[in-house]
């Protein structure tokens, strides 16, 4: 479940990030990824647009976005790439017994 409290850090850390290179990884759907480089260009209070490099378009994304895994943002660090949240905990599934 996502609190207030996740969102607000999260603002936090991406405001502190704007002008850093960043990745975004995400799914068009039908086993389709997409995996490009961007810039964070602005923060708003539902929001935060990004940069894409390789033909300077404008997209944004949602904080929810970033948190429910909707997407993945990596950012640069000068050496490399670190995921901005931490990669979710593997989870064990459970079989219902028959």
């Amino acid at each position: 479940m996502i609190c207030k409290s996740d969102i607000a850090n999260l603002k936090t850390d991406i405001l502190e990030k704007v002008g850093q290179k960043i990745i975004v990884k995400g799914s068009l759907g039908r086993s389709r990824a997409f995996e490009k480089e961007a810039t964070i260009e602005e923060v708003h209070p539902n929001i935060f647009v990004v940069k894409y490099e390789e033909n300077n378009r404008n997209v944004t994304y949602s904080y929810t976005d970033v948190l429910t895994r909707t997407v993945e943002v990596e950012v640069f660090d000068g050496n490399s790439y670190s995921p901005l949240i931490p990669p979710a905990p593997p989870t064990k599934s459970r079989r219902a017994s028959l």
